[in-house]
């Protein structure tokens, strides 16, 4: 669709290891609309992080992609030789790594890291990407940027090494921005200063933005729409209101029942809900739903094939058979629904 800017269709990703055939990602699917932001929510290992790889065309050996189109601006990145995506790398599409310590080289200074890829993409002289880095560093709120920039990522707090690495991804203006946990490595005020910068330059800079999370707080606050992933697969998505208040896949309100609630039934509570089980090895993976084994609404059905994505209603949709009977039973048993929604920010 045109108002799209990223569709990606029936990604699969494989690691071929001597223990057997890793599926990192499967059958992955999503639209990002022009001016968008779209949160990938999951658990650790859940495939998130190889999803935004993906896009890149950056998954690491022995990993590869088996199938599927990445379609950006209608054109289709798996079939762009290295070179061409090597040049659309930073200047159209832009990523941001959850750890800016080992995404920064220790013995080049901040400045020189940012002003080098704006030669690299801009083809600008050195003096003008000089400028440009400093004004990026202005843009991105680091004080006495001229100073800064010629400090080296030992000398900055983590909060300001983030600050430089989205400077970064922003000083050849993408189109898209890829955000891999920005937020994890950082302390709570500072993830705050973090998300408010980065809706900010999302608006200044007129991007749309995949972000990777795996908290619900940051989604609310962040997100326009959610895609819920689990053993590599998304099993969930839609807007972010109809998520919250209307989960249509158990393991999407297990993570919502394990999120603190500042409700008076919430406080009453001594300890978390928590989703009982484990996640199943990616080496082998049940047959049918992944999450059938930890599943309270599991029917024979569910390990018997592979479960499609059904529409629960206009965008929303869910990798689940029964997932009207998940709705109305998350809406029984959790009334208070709404106030963990209105605690999440929506």
């Amino acid at each position: 669709m045109e108002d799209n800017i990223l569709t990606v269709k029936g990604l699969s990703v494989e690691f071929r290891m001597r223990a057997g055939v890793v599926k990192a990602a499967s059958d992955v699917g999503f639209d990002i609309e022009r001016g968008a932001t779209l949160a990938l929510v999951g658990e650790s290992g859940s495939g998130k992080s190889i999803t935004s790889l993906s896009i890149m065309r950056l998954v690491p050996p022995p990993g590869e992609i088996v199938s599927g189109e990445i379609l950006f601006n209608g054109r289709d990145l798996m079939k762009l030789d290295s070179e061409e995506m090597r040049r659309l790398r930073g200047s159209e599409i832009a990523m941001i790594f959850q750890d800016p310590m080992t995404s920064l080289n220790p013995v080049y200074t901040v400045g020189d890291q940012i002003a080098e890829a704006i030669e690299l993409h801009e083809r600008l002289p050195r003096s003008a990407a000089w400028a440009r880095t400093v004004e990026m560093m202005e843009r991105v709120r680091i004080p006495d940027a001229a100073r800064r920039a010629k400090d080296y990522p030992y000398q900055l707090s983590g909060g300001m090494r983030q600050r430089v690495m989205i400077a970064m991804a922003l000083s050849c203006n993408p189109r898209l921005l890829i955000a891999d946990e920005p937020t994890t490595a950082l302390d709570v005020t500072i993830q705050a200063e973090i998300l408010e910068l980065m809706r900010g330059l999302k608006d200044d800079f007129d991007l749309s933005m995949l972000l990777i999370t795996h908290d619900l707080g940051v989604v609310a606050e962040t997100a326009d729409r959610v895609a819920v992933m689990y053993a590599g697969r998304i099993v969930e998505q839609g807007g972010v209101r109809d998520i919250f208040h209307n989960p249509s896949h158990p393991y999407t309100e297990g993570l919502l029942r394990s999120v603190p609630r500042l409700t008076e039934e919430g406080m009453k509570r001594r300890r978390l809900d928590t989703i009982e089980g484990t996640v199943p090895s990616l080496l082998d993976l049940p047959r049918g739903c992944a999450f059938a084994p930890r599943c309270q609404y599991e029917i024979a059905e569910c390990t018997q094939r592979d479960i499609p994505m059904i529409t629960v209603n206009g965008g929303h949709g869910s990798r689940c058979i029964r997932a009207d009977v998940v709705g109305d039973e998350a809406a029984k048993t959790h009334p208070e629904r709404s106030g963990r929604a209105q605690t999440a920010g929506i």
